[in-house]
């Protein structure tokens, strides 16, 4: 008799637990073999708890379901999901995630009293003044002069840069880290990138060439201006 295939793989790692679920069988099985597997596997009263990382592969679950399969571990002492990853996503999480990834192009001065607040990249084609504002959940490029005030990451994306053909900010802001405007030995640099490092948690200015050395999905920058 030919044994079944196994329909969950789990795997010890350095962080808790992995369970890889076979995305090709039924939900009703992936349950079951489940509720089984973790049964099987006592642990003692004083084990640690243990975070658990359910990885789906190619299936879509609802969110409904979601909740089951974390039920189904959490009534096993010890064990605690972290998170649940899948290979794909929902129509509405494609477009959310294309609405922070979109490069939005603007051809204009930013005077001062002006603001430009947008979701995902800012490329800008002019100036920031002196009282000018730009905002970007992503990236910020001018090509230009900012002289302004520059934020990117404004959700919180920390891996946000922001760069000007000439920088001389009043104030840089990347996610919840400030800078305010450096101490300039001249008039102001050109072809600047801010960054943060997140070693010394300090918005840290370096050649473009430079930072996208530690900043590679910078690359993705030029493929989606590309690509329209």
């Amino acid at each position: 008799m030919i044994a079944s295939k196994q329909k969950i793989a789990i795997k010890g790692t350095r962080h808790g637990l992995t369970l890889q679920l076979d995305d090709q069988c039924s939900y009703k099985e992936i349950l079951g073999e489940l509720d089984e597997k973790l049964s099987s596997n006592n642990q003692a009263e004083d084990d640690q708890l243990i975070n658990v990382t359910i990885q789906l592969g190619n299936r879509y679950l609802t969110q409904e379901q979601k909740d089951a399969l974390k039920k189904v571990i959490r009534e096993k002492q010890h064990l605690v999901v972290d998170s649940i990853e899948s290979n794909l996503i929902t129509k509405e999480e494609a477009k959310e995630w294309k609405k922070h990834a979109e490069v939005k192009p603007f051809v204009k001065v930013v005077r001062s009293g002006q603001v430009i607040n947008i979701e995902g990249d800012l490329l800008l084609i002019g100036d920031v003044n002196p009282g000018g504002k730009v905002m970007a959940t992503g990236n910020i490029f001018i090509m230009g002069s900012l002289r302004g005030i520059a934020h990117a990451g404004v959700d919180g994306d920390e891996k946000a840069v922001i760069s000007a053909s000439f920088m001389k900010p009043s104030q840089l802001r990347i996610s919840d880290s400030i800078s305010q405007a450096p101490d300039y030995e001249t008039d102001g640099v050109y072809m600047e990138c801010a960054y943060l490092d997140e070693k010394v948690s300090k918005i840290l200015m370096e050649r473009l060439q430079d930072v996208i050395k530690k900043r590679p999905d910078l690359s993705s920058f030029e493929r989606r201006m590309l690509n329209g």
